[in-house]
């Protein structure tokens, strides 16, 4: 097997997760949470919605159109942030008491016509509902096929809102981030350097505890004893206090953290947001069909890394590009990888939400913790079952 140079350096990187309770997170939250509650009622539902918290008020703004669904949105906004943990003022935000601003209006009609609305020939006439390119990705580096430093500070995060939840550690509150920097060996995942969490906490808290709490209840539960050395260096809330969080500390946006949605930065990312989006939006939907692809192909044994590129133009439902790296790993020619994930692949907007079963409520579950290699959920682009059919038509 050919190998890149590039790949067998020595180098450390670094990706970051939150938690639930982060701000922009509880943005993406209630911009899904609302996405899911109108295809509930109408898988056809369109839905562009985007939510901004700040101290005490939510506000959502977007379009809504040709749909049947209705849903009480100021009531659905104080279930969710009531759901993440926000039920008192001195949490930094109260479910109950909290201003709810609603700002939204039609579908541009430019846009609307755009996009052909259902009915059987959906998979021909659903052109994409704007321009824009995406990338999925998928390595060997864990098992759920995700780089390493994403993987484990996703499980970090969830480690993080679980023992709060469960009131394991009964000093915790709902914001917190993690951070994890992973060392590489001959470009391999080899250790993890230095894991940082910023914990959400009440006033009073010794500092020894907080770190004795987070390293054994956290961080040792979640990742592998292997990965951690007596180098391994620890960052517990490193601003010393972290008692004030939430909107009340910081002002959240939906789409503001779309490297923790992703792959953490160690792929590229095309930019575009993934939350609050029906799966018309390519920016959705072409973002799952290529980790779909990607994974399909690293799974089939067909190269260690796969990076895919997809391209659209509104209005048109075939891709205008597609762009595929294995980064010297392939075991076939990279050209004979792609022409297998043409022909076994239909990256059409109308044929993903077909393939993946798009059109139902799944959206909010993945608001926070990653799009990607969730294996306490059954994702239906994290399936591998193109596998067979992309081997033999690569020749391996």
């Amino acid at each position: 097997m050919t190998v890149n140079p590039a790949l067998k350096k020595d180098f450390l990187f670094t990706s970051e997760s939150v938690t639930e309770g982060h701000p922009d997170k509880m943005a993406d939250t209630i911009s899904d949470a609302i996405v899911d509650a109108l295809l509930s009622q109408d898988p056809y539902a369109r839905v562009a919605c985007e939510t901004v918290l700040t101290r005490g008020m939510v506000l959502v703004a977007g379009e809504v159109t040709n749909t049947t669904g209705w849903a009480d949105v100021r009531e659905l906004i104080r279930e969710t942030v009531r759901d993440i943990g926000y039920i008192r003022a001195k949490f930094g935000f109260d479910a109950d008491t909290c201003g709810v601003l609603l700002a939204i209006d039609q579908q541009s009609p430019d846009i609307a016509d755009s996009v052909f609305r259902g009915g059987p020939e959906e998979v021909e006439k659903l052109g994409a509902g704007d321009q824009g390119m995406m990338f999925g990705f998928a390595c060997t580096e864990t098992p759920t096929l995700m780089p390493m430093p994403i993987h484990l500070a996703h499980l970090i995060a969830r480690r993080l809102a679980e023992v709060r939840k469960r009131v394991e550690i009964p000093y915790l509150r709902p914001d917190g981030k993690t951070q994890v920097t992973v060392e590489y060996k001959d470009g391999r995942p080899a250790r993890v350097h230095t894991v940082v969490v910023s914990a959400q906490h009440r006033e009073g808290v010794p500092r020894e505890t907080m770190e004795r709490d987070i390293i054994e209840k956290v961080i040792r539960p979640v990742v592998p004893a292997s990965m951690l050395d007596d180098k391994t260096r620890y960052l517990i809330t490193p601003s010393a206090r972290f008692i004030i969080g939430g909107p009340q500390a910081d002002t959240g946006l939906t789409g503001r953290k779309i490297m923790v949605d992703t792959y953490g930065a160690y792929a590229r990312n095309g930019g575009g947001a993934l939350s609050g989006k029906d799966p018309t939006k390519v920016d959705r939907t072409g973002a799952y069909g290529a980790r779909w692809v990607a994974k399909n192909v690293v799974a089939a044994g067909l190269a260690e890394r796969c990076e895919l590129q997809v391209a659209y133009a509104i209005g048109v439902p075939e891709p205008v590009s597609l762009a595929l790296d294995t980064f010297g790993t392939a075991v076939v020619p990279e050209a004979a990888i792609l022409d297998a994930v043409e022909e076994v692949f239909d990256l059409r907007p109308g044929a993903l939400i077909r393939d993946l079963g798009l059109r139902r409520p799944i959206y909010k579950q993945v608001a926070a913790y990653g799009h990607f290699g969730r294996q306490d959920l059954d994702l239906p682009w994290e399936r591998t079952d193109r596998t067979d059919e992309l081997k033999q038509r690569a020749g391996l």
